[in-house]
């Protein structure tokens, strides 16, 4: 059977979507449907079942599409590794980032990583985490980025590197004026917090209860930006990865202080499909991914040490955008609940 068809079939299931399928294979929606139909003549069994919406895999198909997965994913990795076995990288990877760490880490990585490879191609998309899952269990994209890893049946998880919370505040507040600010500087503060279903959210109200330190909450937002937005304004303070503010405390809009007698992180990790064979390019991508944490220790087969085990998405940042290595477009990211002076503040700083 010609590796296109299994590859259209692969691209029907992964994207739960005949006419995306066929957008991306160039040909129309009745073509790949006819590929399907074609590929169950000759095997003689059901591998979708259309009388459903949306469509589901028979137990046939679901053997042929892990099996089928496998193979296709196998030759396009071959494919690339014999074109630049004697050239540099110039393939491409895919990779899907959670919003903040998009700002934080990934267009300075991207820009070094083709300084290093300018034959290689970076799609960098920055979605909900919960997308970022999803793109990777579908194989739409090589590698994800997320808060608070976790593991499962499909996904393996590898912790990249940990951020540090801090303080952050407007310059106005009194809290700006301490070189360190402990836990229990918090107590009666109000705070600018992340939704109470977030991971994020249960650490820090964790280690506030642990501290025996109330606060009384002032807004609450499922993502970053509203959340420094609301800061800017002195609607409260807040506890943010250090690295999510740095370009508000470089500009002077925001003061970050580290905590004092405590240490909170967020954990970042990088999330790929189990049994994927990731190509010369998107292996290259991981590996200088992993070489800026240094403890982050791979065994001689190259199997992570350090698998993430399960643990609850931080959906705290929403927002999506495409970035290809000839240009990246601006994200937005939205909050839920906003009062109406941070909806204005946030209309004028855009």
């Amino acid at each position: 059977m010609h590796l296109k068809s299994l590859k259209v079939f692969c691209d029907v299931v992964g994207r739960r979507s005949f006419s995306r399928a066929a957008s991306e294979n160039g040909i129309s929606q009745s073509g790949a449907s006819q590929i399907v139909n074609h590929l169950e003549e000759h095997l003689g069994v059901k591998l979708i079942d259309r009388t459903k919406r949306p469509f589901v895999l028979t137990p046939e198909g679901e053997v042929y599409y892990d099996g089928c997965r496998k193979l296709v994913q196998r030759y396009f990795a071959l494919e690339e590794e014999v074109r630049t076995l004697h050239e540099e990288v110039a393939g491409r990877v895919s990779v899907a980032s959670i919003y903040s760490v998009g700002l934080s880490h990934m267009n300075h990585f991207v820009q070094s990583f083709l300084q290093s490879f300018p034959k290689a191609n970076v799609r960098l998309q920055y979605q909900h985490p919960a997308r970022v899952y999803e793109l990777v269990e579908s194989d739409r994209v090589d590698l994800g980025l997320v808060s608070y890893p976790k593991s499962s049946r499909t996904i393996k998880a590898t912790t990249w590197r940990e951020e540090p919370m801090v303080l952050v505040c407007s310059p106005s507040h009194r809290l700006a004026t301490k070189e360190r600010v402990a836990v229990e500087d918090l107590h009666g503060q109000e705070i600018v917090a992340f939704d109470p279903d977030l991971e994020i959210r249960h650490e820090i109200d964790r280690v506030l209860t642990a501290r025996g330190v109330e606060v009384r909450v002032a807004m609450e937002f499922d993502n970053t930006e509203t959340i420094k937005r609301a800061i800017e304004i002195n609607a409260g303070v807040s506890l943010l990865p250090a690295p999510t503010v740095d370009r508000e405390v470089q500009a002077g809009e925001l003061v970050a202080r580290p905590l004092a007698g405590v240490e909170l992180t967020r954990p970042i990790g990088i999330i790929q499909r189990r049994g994927k064979e990731l190509g010369k390019t998107a292996s290259r991508f991981r590996q200088m991914l992993l070489s800026l944490a240094p403890t982050l220790a791979q065994n001689e087969n190259g199997r992570d040490s350090r698998d993430v085990s399960h643990s609850e998405q931080d959906r705290s940042e929403s927002a999506s955008e495409n970035y290809d290595r000839s240009k990246s477009s601006s994200a937005t990211s939205s909050g839920s609940g906003a009062k109406a002076a941070v909806a204005a503040a946030e209309r004028v700083s855009s």
